[in-house]
C-alpha cells in the first residue's frame, strides 16, 4: 500500500514558509510600513509555492510578490520577488539574498 493511500492529506500538502522565513518576511514588512511605503500583506500557501504578497492599497494589485518555490532549488532559486505585471525582479537561493532589493537606497518606489 502507498504512502498516499494510507496519508491522502500527505499528497495534498501545500508549500508555506517556515518559521523564521515568516519573521524575516515581517521584519521587511514593518519596516517598509514604518517608511510608509507598504500598507497590506497576504499570504498564501500553494500547492507548488508559497507566496507574500505586499500592498500600497488593500483594494490593489500586490506591489510585489515574494515567492518560495522549491521545486526550482536546485536550478535557479527557490526565492523570488516578482514585481508588478509579473516581471521577476531578483532571484535567489537564500532569502536574505533575495530581500536585499528592498535595502535602503537601492530600492525606492515612484509614484
Amino acid at each position: 500500500m502507498s504512502l498516499d493511500a494510507q496519508f491522502p492529506a500527505a499528497s495534498s500538502r501545500v508549500v508555506f514558509f517556515e518559521r523564521r522565513e515568516l519573521d524575516r518576511l515581517l521584519r521587511l514588512y514593518g519596516r517598509m510600513v514604518a517608511g510608509g511605503e507598504w500598507r497590506d500583506y497576504g499570504i498564501a500557501g500553494l500547492k507548488d509555492a508559497a507566496v507574500f504578497s505586499v500592498f500600497r492599497r488593500t483594494a490593489e494589485a500586490p506591489l510585489y510578490r515574494i515567492e518560495k518555490r522549491p521545486a526550482l532549488a536546485a536550478r535557479q532559486g527557490a526565492w523570488a520577488v516578482i514585481g508588478q505585471g509579473g516581471v521577476t525582479l531578483k532571484r535567489g537561493h537564500e532569502l536574505d539574498q533575495v530581500l536585499k532589493l528592498f535595502d535602503k537606497g537601492r530600492f525606492k518606489i515612484v509614484d
